[in-house]
């Protein structure tokens, strides 16, 4: 009988306070309004290192801490690269997602999926 792989997921959040409106929505511009966003952060792992940590919360959660801060408190469309791109909760995501997808900071795990909340209700899901 064929063992079966073990997988973790490791989930971290964080949460941030911005404004935004899309450039282009049915052809005018959508009126700027804010939301409370959460963004979640999902890494899949195989294996567990010396210390039987499969990945590290601590450098993951200061990682996406640093991204939130570019946004928490701003008006999306004046920060880069959003004030070239239109700042749809997709577009946000796929950022979020670029920017934490990187060797050192997930060690042996694989950056599975960003989960971007636009308030309580409303959420895009961004993976490759």
């Amino acid at each position: 009988m064929k063992k079966k792989k073990e997988k973790f997921i490791i989930q971290v959040e964080s949460r941030f306070e911005a404004a935004h409106n899309l450039r282009q929505y049915y052809g005018k511009p959508e009126p700027l309004h804010g939301h409370s966003w959460k963004v979640e952060v999902k890494i899949e792992s195989g294996q567990l290192d010396h210390e039987s940590i499969s990945v590290d919360y601590v450098r993951i959660k200061k990682a996406l801490d640093q991204l939130v801060k570019k946004l928490d408190y701003t008006y999306i469309n004046e920060v880069s690269p959003f004030d070239k791109m239109n700042p749809s909760s997709e577009n946000i995501a796929k950022w979020f997602y670029e920017n934490l997808n990187k060797k050192i900071l997930l060690g042996k795990g694989k950056l599975a999926e960003i989960i971007l909340w636009e308030g309580p209700f409303n959420s895009v899901t961004y993976s490759k």
